[in-house]
């Protein structure tokens, strides 16, 4: 019984980190639009589109309005987010940078897991406006 709990706790516990895979969904339509894959690189984190979900995307689609060396790099498989980390005594990570393919703007990122680690609150800085999404973990 011990260790079943012990294994429970260390579950939730893992679960309460951006790392792994998500389901990008946008705020506005509700529609799925990716599935984004996030890493740990030595304690920053980093993300890249796996799949492209939205029903419109052409399969060889790429990053046109990137401005820095992504621009022309196809979208499944684009670095969108770079350079995360966890700040101190929070269950959120930041610093980092998020980059939005549709526009090819980069904007400052702030990532929080929400509802026991099963959503991931993504919010996107331009100054003093933000734009948030939730994403969800896909299993």
């Amino acid at each position: 019984m011990t260790t079943l709990l012990m294994f429970a706790a260390s579950t939730a516990c893992a679960q309460m980190t951006p790392v792994g895979t998500w389901r990008q969904v946008d705020e506005k339509t509700g529609e799925a639009k990716a599935e984004i894959r996030i890493v740990d690189n030595a304690g920053a984190l980093g993300g890249r589109i796996e799949k492209v979900l939205k029903k419109d995307t052409r399969p060889d689609a790429v990053c046109e309005e990137c401005r820095d060396e992504r621009k022309g790099k196809p979208i499944a498989g684009l670095e969108i987010i770079r350079g995360a980390k966890k700040a101190e005594g929070q269950d959120a990570w930041e610093g980092g940078k998020i980059l939005d393919p549709e526009n090819g703007r980069e904007y400052t990122l702030r990532l929080a897991p929400i509802d026991g680690g099963q959503k991931l609150q993504v919010r996107g800085y331009l100054g003093p406006f933000y734009r948030t999404q939730t994403w969800v973990r896909v299993n």
